[in-house]
């Protein structure tokens, strides 16, 4: 085997790498860890490799083993602009003193860059207290290549550092410790995914550390307790399994670590539910997905499923206290992010509306609720039939609820346009479709219900992308508050939300741009 790992009491580990083809992979896996600021110091006598694991790691960040990667050991410093973050690599071998470091600009780097430091001991009363360091030794007795590698995470990267430790042991146990690993595009959680190829197959790797409470936001809960958003991995592994069992495509899992977040999922491949820039949906697969949502909302379905390994899992209910903490997202985020506040009379009248709203949500069929269930979050799987090509992901968050959310969540894409007359058209082949199969579905009160939910979801996403620009930096989502803001506005049109669209016409000032 071309890599072993050891671990320690500290927030360290070491890697055995035996040749250059090990080094090579190793960068990549510290690479697929990183994130936009992080620290790297890379320390060791001259030859140990510093400067051949920092030009590893540069050039597959750029997706390509050609780009020119010169040692900085003469400039001291190299820049490079890649399309995750910017890349600061230095050598301060030849430092001269602490007059010249000032002079490197290293207080002064782009935003997000992450720094690649080589020689930190000339350094080291500047060095950031969250940080990793690569501490490489060459063992000539063993072979001219091999070196061992000390890796420790000091301050906030600590816990950094023990899962890249555990992800390591994690894979080799399902050998797979020496397969290529690329980094896929992440979505606005935590979660990170990796696409693992070896031996010809490929699946994906989900990463995804365990929910850390925030602070208590009601009755002594924080919010995604009360949103009843999933903490660990365990939810995503119920519901798969679960739906599976009913005859859906969710993904096969291959290996789980519940206590570490790390699963090792079916891959569906790259075809997607849409097309064309700006991306628009291709009608034949939404129509599928439509199908799908028939089918499932037809089934009498558990509120317990397994879980391999552990205790079964009770899948939470769509409550009250949950519609409306997230509603409330527009009045802490969006209506800030807009100029304005709402005070605590309009906040009450705000909860008081949406509670009459939600009532024949609540009271109505209940059914699983995926949550998720939008373009991003399917794929195409062609050499399938009927529903079981529509591949379905990010789950963890399912609930029991109206059958009419995930309708919403599907034909009214935070993403993507979804044309006025296709979401007629598919709204009306769901309800024609339950109506052939249940004499006792309520067209009318289903389309009242689907009103209600699309205008709860979209009032909740405009407070979560006005959140992830304002709280973590993230400005890339307002793009879509147009889209979403039209979808509240045809909602509010409907009879049954009346009341609830004079509250916003008189407290919720009109998207008008950014």
């Amino acid at each position: 085997m071309a890599a072993t790992t050891t671990l320690s009491r500290e927030t360290s580990f070491t890697v055995a790498l035996d040749n250059e083809q090990a080094t090579t992979r190793f960068a990549a896996e510290i690479a697929n860890a990183l994130e936009p600021g992080n620290f790297v110091t890379l320390s060791g006598d001259l030859g140990a490799g510093k400067t051949t694991f920092a030009r590893a790691l540069i050039r597959f960040l750029a997706g390509d083993a050609a780009i020119p990667v010169p040692s900085p050991t003469f400039t001291l410093i190299q820049n490079y602009d890649l399309p995750r973050f910017p890349i600061v690599h230095a050598d301060l071998y030849r430092l001269s003193g602490r007059d010249e470091l000032a002079e490197l600009g290293l207080d002064d780097l782009a935003d997000g860059s992450v720094v690649l430091m080589e020689w930190p001991d000339r350094a080291s009363d500047w060095l950031p207290a969250d940080r990793i360091d690569l501490s490489f030794q060459l063992s000539p007795s063993r072979a001219l290549d091999y070196r061992d590698v000390r890796v420790t995470g000091y301050g906030k990267l600590g816990r950094r550092v023990e899962r890249i430790a555990a992800l390591r042991n994690f894979l080799h146990d399902a050998s797979l410790a020496v397969a290529d690993r690329k980094r896929m595009q992440g979505d606005a959680s935590t979660r990170i995914y990796e696409r693992i190829r070896s031996n010809g197959s490929s699946a994906i790797l989900m990463n995804a550390p365990q929910r850390t409470d925030g602070p208590p936001v009601r009755n002594g809960k924080p919010y995604s307790a009360i949103a009843h958003l999933a903490e660990d991995v365990t939810p995503f592994v119920a519901m798969a399994d679960g739906l599976r069992a009913q005859g859906f495509s969710a993904p096969e899992i291959y290996a789980a670590d519940l206590k570490n977040g790390f699963l090792l999922l079916e891959d569906f491949g790259s075809e997607v539910f849409v097309a064309g820039q700006p991306p628009a949906p291709i009608a034949s697969r939404y129509e599928e997905a439509v199908d799908l949502l028939v089918t499932l909302h037809a089934k009498t379905l558990p509120a317990t499923l397994p879980v391999r390994g552990t205790t079964p899992y009770t899948i939470p209910r769509y409550d009250l206290d949950a519609f409306l903490i997230e509603a409330e997202l527009l009045l802490d985020w969006y209506v800030p992010h807009r100029g304005l506040a709402a005070d605590d009379a309009a906040r009450s009248q705000f909860r008081k509306l949406w509670q009459e709203a939600l009532q024949p949500a609540l009271n109505g069929p209940q059914t699983w609720v995926l949550r998720d269930f939008h373009s991003p979050n399917l794929h195409w799987l062609p050499n399938r039939q009927g529903i079981s090509r529509v591949g379905l992901l990010d789950f963890q968050d399912a609930l029991i609820g109206p059958a009419a959310y995930d309708v919403a969540s599907l034909l009214q894409d935070a993403r993507v346009d979804v044309p006025d007359t296709l979401e007629s058209e598919w709204l009306a082949r769901y309800i024609q479709k339950r109506t052939e199969q249940d004499m006792r579905f309520d067209a009318e009160a289903f389309r009242a219900i689907y009103a209600v939910m699309v205008a709860q979801r979209s009032t909740k996403i405009l407070g979560i992308f006005a959140r992830l620009d304002k709280r973590d930096g993230k400005p890339q989502y307002l793009r879509h508050m147009p889209r979403v803001w039209r979808y509240l506005q045809g909602a509010l049109a409907h009879p049954a939300l009346a009341g609830l669209a004079r509250w916003y016409k008189d407290n919720v000032p009109a998207f008008d741009g950014l």
